[in-house]
């Protein structure tokens, strides 16, 4: 895992203000979101929070690896996060918790904190380039 990319990947989400999340189901059925902030944790760990949409949290409580991308299109330069959860934790609620409008799209009301151990740190951009790591 290269430390040196990972932090440029952090700082390139702190500039650009987002990241995207991709997960999947147990099943294969993917789902793609967006967090607005990625923080760098010691021993190559990152945490990313934002109001995740409740497919994100299915998705991670049946298939704990994920990938996260931070990308600056104006730039075509980016970066694949390539790793695994080990925590999500909720931060705060939208005004209490109900149930019942957690079953009714669209709204989170949870803000949550992914904890993700990075394995694989690779590039990202529309033009030609390579998947593996450096």
């Amino acid at each position: 895992m290269n430390s040196q990319k990972l932090a440029a990947a952090v700082a390139l989400a702190e500039r650009t203000g987002h990241v995207f999340i991709a997960t999947a189901h147990a099943s294969g059925r993917t789902h793609l979101a967006a967090a607005r902030t990625l923080t760098y944790i010691p021993q190559d760990q990152v945490t990313v929070s934002d109001w995740f949409c409740p497919q994100t949290v299915r998705n991670l409580h049946t298939n704990r690896f994920l990938s996260i991308v931070a990308w600056d299109p104006s730039t075509d330069q980016g970066f694949q996060l390539q790793g695994e959860l080990k925590a999500i934790e909720s931060l705060e609620m939208l005004n209490g918790y109900s149930p019942e409008l957690e079953a009714k799209p669209p709204i989170p009301q949870i803000d949550r904190q992914l904890l993700v151990r990075v394995e694989k740190v690779i590039d990202f951009k529309i033009r030609p380039h390579s998947d593996l790591e450096e």
